[in-house]
């Protein structure tokens, strides 16, 4: 299977990669850093850095994982924009890109985020079809989505991840863990919060098992089936360190590092994968403390 992927280099695009590569698919990422990606995967992948280096070819499948990360730093209005434009703007290209394509790829496979539902303070569960809440975040993964939707209209098969907080040896984790491992984790602000999370090997597994499934299209929450509040979250984290985790960081200091950002801690979402459950997918690592002590 020849694959088109975007994000190849990040956190879950390059654990996808690496996971994938040797056992059948032939991947072409494309990447502002083309020393990257070979540094990453060597010559087992190929590095472009446009769409014109890929005209005319033929891809079964188009895996879309582009984006800056969200939580990085403080939601100025220039970083919202950077936000959105990193996002939007290839998922739009890629889409004219089929649409001029004679030999479009089967499937599309565009990420998008739990943030969809924008923030919630409730402990119901949000399945796909729940309603949201409106503000940033639900916009800007609105606008991706139908990005990605138009593919639909080509007759290219269309699933959108809405993933949630993606646990591995990178990503969320890296940032958390030096405060954790010195001692001084704890929960944030009330810690009542729902974090909905999946262990990265599910994420990969999951991704995998939407391209393989011909029958599945549309939205698919990517995260555990048992989301955990914050402070329980933290608990654990502090377990499986065997470090204290009971400093609560004040609201005050996550708002004033991240401004209108801090939503994303303070608040949160207690999602549910049903549309992966119901199509049969399988969670490996369904507890966190099980997730927790795969990864440590």
């Amino acid at each position: 299977m020849n694959v088109l992927i975007t994000g190849g280099t990040g956190f879950i695009g390059q654990a996808f990669i690496k996971w994938r590569q040797p056992h059948g698919l032939n991947f072409t990422c494309i990447t502002r850093n083309p020393k990257k990606a070979q540094k990453l995967f060597g010559d087992s992948v190929r590095a472009v850095t446009s769409l014109m280096e890929v005209d005319g070819e033929k891809f079964d499948a188009v895996i879309n994982l582009c984006g800056e990360p969200i939580a990085d730093r403080r939601w100025s209005e220039k970083r919202k924009q950077l936000l959105r434009y990193s996002r939007l703007t290839m998922t739009h290209a890629l889409v004219d890109w089929m649409a001029m394509s004679e030999n479009k790829p089967s499937v599309f496979i565009s990420g998008s985020a739990i943030g969809y539902y924008g923030t919630h303070t409730s402990d119901d569960l949000l399945v796909e079809a729940s309603a949201v809440r409106q503000g940033f975040t639900h916009s800007l993964c609105a606008d991706w989505e139908e990005e990605a939707l138009r593919a639909g209209e080509l007759g290219v098969r269309v699933c959108l991840l809405r993933t949630g907080i993606v646990l591995g040896k990178g990503g969320a984790l890296k940032k958390m863990l030096p405060a954790f491992r010195m001692g001084l984790g704890g929960p944030i602000g009330t810690g009542k919060q729902w974090m909905s999370w999946i262990h990265l090997q599910d994420e990969l597994r999951a991704i995998d098992f939407l391209l393989r499934h011909q029958t599945l299209q549309g939205a698919f929450n990517l995260t555990a089936p048992e989301a955990s509040q914050n402070r329980c979250f933290a608990e654990a984290l502090g377990q499986a360190l065997k470090r204290p985790a009971k400093l609560p960081l004040p609201p005050l200091v996550v708002e004033l590092m991240l401004g209108e950002g801090a939503e994303l801690l303070l608040e949160g979402q207690r999602v549910y994968p049903q549309r992966l459950m119901q199509a049969g997918f399988e969670f490996k690592y369904p507890e966190l403390d099980d997730a927790l002590a795969a990864i440590f």
